[in-house]
């Protein structure tokens, strides 16, 4: 996903994260889009949502993190760079009983 659309999916991420900007959370990386497609070394990255930003200035990665997920497990991001597809998953928002559509 390109840079614009990566940044409003943190920010919407974050919208709706109950800890917002420190929703701790963690980023894979294919080893197929990493420099030397190393599969011996692979790493998952810990931090908060508010810096998720900065994962895409990856200096051995010209993408965005193959999966993104909250460590509490209350969603996960999921991209597939030769499908150009994103899907996030996560419980649907709670709404009042009275709220109707």
């Amino acid at each position: 996903m390109d840079r614009d659309t990566w940044n409003r999916l943190i920010a919407l991420l974050v919208e709706y994260s109950p800890d917002g900007t420190d929703t701790a959370c963690f980023a894979y990386y294919n080893p197929l889009m990493t420099a030397g497609c190393d599969f011996e070394n692979l790493h998952v990255r810990a931090g908060r949502l508010g810096d998720a930003k900065l994962l895409y200035d990856n200096p051995e990665i010209d993408f965005s993190p193959s999966n993104l997920w909250a460590a509490d497990r209350s969603w996960v991001l999921c991209t597939d760079y030769d499908l150009w597809a994103t899907k996030v998953c996560g419980p649907a928002p709670h709404r009042h009983p009275a709220a109707r559509h």
